[in-house]
């Protein structure tokens, strides 16, 4: 027994089991969530529920649960309820329906009941009764409708998506350009040389951006005119007619009708528009790019900032300071800041950074846009700084560990053969803590892109018009609000309606 104790065999299995479960824990969590996600986005079947006092509902079946007995919670009860998603939320108040089964008398699945996905008050269930255009009815037959639908939503989406863009992009450069020329004209007029050529300069151009807009705000009108050509009339399962404009449309489809290979095209339609899209209905509908791209660009900020500082302090800690009590309370120190909660370097950027430094940048250089802060204010910016200084003792941290493994003789070598201090450190030192170095990155990376705290009070919005990054000079606009994938989370489950 003392020889297999000895042996390290134990040990062996001991970190190998420890490894076998740390994997089934990883990946059951990746299939729980993989499994409760993904399938979120697969067209499901409408089903026509009549109960037994006649009252009938269409919707999707999203969940099943037992019914507890109010008087006594451990009772195993045997009842159950579908949750129902009605939608039509325009008609009923709310999205969802709880459906005791015992009191159901049949549950179907009409092949010509249509999901309705719509731009405002989301999905619309029931039956295609009529299309028109410009108030003439084009058909009244359900197959017709159908193909009717095919021709009509392809020329109504184009349209939608040619308003959207004249609206946030054209439009938007527009109002951009005539922000800027105002700002510069107040800056002229507190300036104490005032140059009135200039002066008539900026004014003309504001003139000239003013004729653009009302261009553009022109071809808008005839666009919407255009997206509410074709009205579609639908009737609800209960009996009522609603009828909506076509460019109200996202997608229309009836998926008892649909096979397989359908039901895939649609759903990885839905998964990239999830991806690639921005979002609408208070977060509820759409897409999140805007989340993902803020995260990112966010992160990315962030690294560029914490590696380097974190890195250099390292190497001083290690490689050039005296080893006293001094450093040793710096270690501690560092040691300590990484355990700081998140929320107190947000009321710290607050202070320092929003009212300190951007109120100063904004005093010096964006007089004209006062009292409206630029830099004064939560953005980007800040939101990377403050998550800097929260993982910089990460990356201090995981590279002093890889600079204390590198081994004496190896540097004791590189001195020895003439190369100066920095040159070892350059070409012997850093080169073998690289691992090290990318671990504390790679720590610093995943602890920033899920802290949501301080963000909530230093740049996060709920739903940020424009991207940090556009085409408007100077193309990164650092002083900018910005969305993030965290908060969007938040903001989905415990926020939004």
């Amino acid at each position: 027994m003392k020889n297999f104790w000895k042996s390290g065999d134990p040990f062996v299995w001991l970190t190998g089991t420890a490894l076998m479960f740390s994997l089934i824990a990883i990946f059951a969590l990746l299939f729980l969530i993989a499994s409760k996600g993904l399938g979120f986005f697969w067209p499901s079947d409408i089903a026509l529920v009549e109960l037994d006092n006649g009252q009938k509902y269409l919707g999707q079946i999203s969940g099943r649960e037992k019914i507890r007995n109010p008087s006594n919670v451990e009772e195993d009860s045997t009842r159950t309820r579908i949750q129902l998603k009605v939608g039509n939320r325009d008609i009923y108040g709310f999205d969802f329906k709880w459906i005791d089964e015992d009191k159901i008398k049949t549950i179907t699945y009409p092949n010509n009941a249509f999901l309705i996905e719509r731009l405002e008050w989301g999905n619309m269930y029931g039956f295609v009764n009529e299309i028109k255009e410009k108030n003439q009815i084009l058909t009244t037959d359900e197959q017709d409708s159908i193909a009717k639908l095919k021709t009509i939503l392809p020329q109504t989406s184009r349209i939608y998506k040619k308003i959207k863009k004249i609206e946030k992009h054209v439009i938007g450069d527009i109002n951009y350009e005539i922000e800027s020329l105002r700002l510069k004209i107040k800056g002229l007029k507190l300036s104490e040389a005032k140059n009135k050529e200039k002066l008539l300069e900026l004014q003309e151009g504001i003139k000239v951006e003013e004729e653009k807009f009302k261009i553009e705000e022109q071809e808008l009108s005839k666009l919407y005119t255009k997206l509410d050509k074709y009205t579609v009339k639908l009737d609800t399962v209960d009996g009522r007619e609603k009828e909506f404009s076509a460019g109200a449309i996202v997608r229309a489809y009836r998926p008892n009708s649909m096979n397989t290979f359908s039901k895939a095209k649609l759903y990885l339609s839905k998964f990239w528009e999830f991806l690639s899209e921005d979002p609408r209905e208070a977060n509820t509908e759409g897409g999140v790019f805007p989340a993902i791209f803020g995260t990112v660009i966010m992160v990315l900020i962030m690294s560029v900032v914490v590696l380097p500082f974190g890195v250099l302090a390292a190497l001083y800690l290690r490689e050039y300071a005296n080893q006293g009590l001094f450093v040793s309370i710096v270690r501690i120190c560092v040691n300590n800041l990484a355990g700081v909660p998140s929320i107190v370097f947000g009321v710290f950027a607050v202070g320092f950074f929003i009212y300190g430094i951007g109120g100063a940048i904004d005093s010096i250089f964006y007089k004209e846009a006062l009292p409206n802060p630029t830099f004064g204010t939560g953005g980007i910016l800040w939101a990377s700084l403050t998550l800097a200084l929260l993982t910089v003792p990460v990356v201090i941290v995981a590279t002093e560990e890889g600079l204390a493994a590198v081994p004496k003789n190896i540097k004791e070598g590189s001195l020895a053969l003439g190369a100066t201090k920095f040159e070892t450190i350059w070409k012997v030192v850093l080169p073998s803590a690289m691992p090290s170095i990318m671990t504390g990155l790679i720590l610093a990376i995943a602890r920033a892109a899920g802290e949501v705290a301080p963000l909530m009070i230093i740049g996060v919005v709920k739903l940020a018009p424009d991207l940090p990054i556009d085409g408007n000079f100077p193309f990164v606009h650092f002083e900018r609000k910005f969305m993030h994938l965290g908060f969007h989370i938040y903001d989905v489950g415990f926020q939004s309606p």
